[in-house]
């Protein structure tokens, strides 16, 4: 049997181990879908960060190293961690005030007793759930794929059913605690991978050299090279990421689930656990360059690299890794799904409510799996599409919380302005490679939603 599948195998029968063994079947959704919110902040704080850790972390990350030097790397992780801690007052605010909260939606659906707000954050949250599950399926696939022989679209089925095989079982609980076995081995590999590439890749001399990428001119931060990568790459990726946190309810969910006195520390330690992971796979990328290596797909350049400076087992391990971070994610995404049909029902603690939260999960699979199957998308045009739809919420939600009073027909309007104007310069720059039409996007769509609903807001107070 080929050893990737082996892989595949060990990694379900381990996570449903896991999970049959330590949770139980949940059949109330509020447990289901927040578990008896006091999850230990340990088990939260890994994941928090196992969450956080999707494609762009393990691929986009020495990709960055490797093309666009320490500036293209350092403009991929400060924001990653940084938007977690920055998360951190808000959290503990919702959590104060909506105490027995399970969505960012029904937050916002409780503050203005709107359907039509509680309607546009499902839409979003459901969006950005699709998105994020499409580009687990595409960049896990496509490696898995390639090992195995399986056709690509098959890849993503199995892929897709692993994860709903231990989520639906216990809901939150499988997914954090999976997630924490998960992070903790990621961690591990990691830190090796880096170690030993350096060892075996010619040292902290190769190292110091690939800080300035392939080419040799990404080094410096305020560098002509490094302002132009800051424009193209760093400015919208820093709208999108600290945005990240405020408009993704797999965050939201987490808060509502940890011990509530417990929420800083839960999400401070898992920035810092997550920052380990692109930062060893970024090293990866700077060995790369630093030597001169020529990639084939620097889509997959950690992949290359790892069997180039590693002996052939070692591809073990780095493969079961990749299908941790991108599960931990998918299962992260099922749970938040789950979660989100709360709010479209009523007897939530019923049989019937279980059956429709988990059917949620299955909708959400067949839509991540179609995604991921639309030729010539790429991990990095997804990532960048998904923070940009993800700021379109950041200032009504922000408002809000800083107690703000809105209207909830401008919220509504901000939203659709961003989303019908901003995002499709986004999206033109994005796939077109033009640097201007991606910032110009990323500025638009998160500026737009709140000065139009501050304007909307009060024009309805003087009608």
């Amino acid at each position: 049997m080929n050893h990737t599948i082996i892989v595949l195998v060990a990694y379900a029968v381990m996570m449903l181990l896991a999970t049959v063994l330590m949770t139980k079947r949940e059949n109330d959704i509020e447990k289901f879908c927040v578990g008896n919110r006091n999850m230990n902040w340990g088990i939260s704080a890994l994941s928090i960060a196992a969450t956080w850790i999707w494609a762009p972390a393990l691929f986009v990350s020495t990709e960055n190293a490797y093309t666009k030097g320490f500036a293209g790397l350092f403009w991929f992780l400060v924001p990653n961690v940084l938007c977690l801690i920055l998360f951190i007052p808000f959290a503990k605010r919702i959590r104060a005030e909506m105490p027995e909260g399970i969505t960012l939606s029904g937050y916002m659906h409780g503050k203005y007793r709107s359907k039509g707000v509680r309607n546009i954050y499902l839409f979003q949250l459901g969006a950005l759930s699709v998105l994020s599950t499409g580009v687990q399926l595409l960049a896990g696939s496509r490696i898995l794929s390639l090992l195995t022989g399986i056709p690509f679209m098959w890849m993503t089925v199995i892929m897709a059913v692993i994860a709903f095989s231990y989520s639906q079982f216990s809901g939150i609980k499988a997914s954090m605690l999976t997630d924490a076995i998960q992070m903790v081995f990621m961690l591990i590999a990691s830190i090796c991978f880096a170690i030993f590439g350096i060892q075996n890749g010619g040292g902290i001399e190769t190292l110091i050299v690939g800080l300035g990428g392939i080419a040799g001119d990404s080094r410096s931060l305020v560098s002509s090279k490094g302002v132009e990568i800051f424009l193209g790459f760093g400015l919208p990726t820093t709208v999108g990421l600290i945005s990240g946190p405020f408009g993704d309810q797999c965050f939201w969910q987490r808060a509502f689930c940890v011990k509530k006195n417990r929420i800083g520390r839960a999400f401070f330690v898992g920035a810092l656990l997550f920052g380990v992971v692109p930062l060893s796979m970024g090293i990866l990328g700077f060995i790369g360059a630093g030597s001169g290596y020529a990639a084939a797909d620097t889509g997959i350049i950690n992949f290359e690299l790892i069997s180039r400076l590693f002996p052939a087992w070692v591809v073990v391990p780095f493969l079961f890794m990749i299908i941790s971070g991108l599960l931990s994610t998918i299962d992260s995404n099922l749970c938040a799904c789950a979660s989100l049909m709360t709010d479209l029902q009523t007897g939530k603690t019923s049989g019937g409510g279980i059956r429709k939260t988990k059917w949620g999960m299955v909708l959400l699979l067949v839509a991540g799996i179609f995604i991921a199957n639309i030729p010539r998308l790429t991990v990095t045009h997804l990532f960048l599409m998904y923070g940009t739809l993800r700021a379109a919420t950041l200032l009504p939600t922000v408002f809000t919380l800083k107690g703000l009073k809105m209207s909830p027909t401008g919220i509504v309007g901000g939203i659709v302005a961003s989303l019908i104007i901003g995002l499709p310069i986004f999206a033109y720059g994005n796939i077109n490679g033009i640097a201007i039409y991606k910032t110009m996007g990323s500025l638009i769509t998160v500026i737009l939603s709140g000065a139009v609903a501050l304007i909307m807001s009060r024009r309805c107070r003087y009608e």
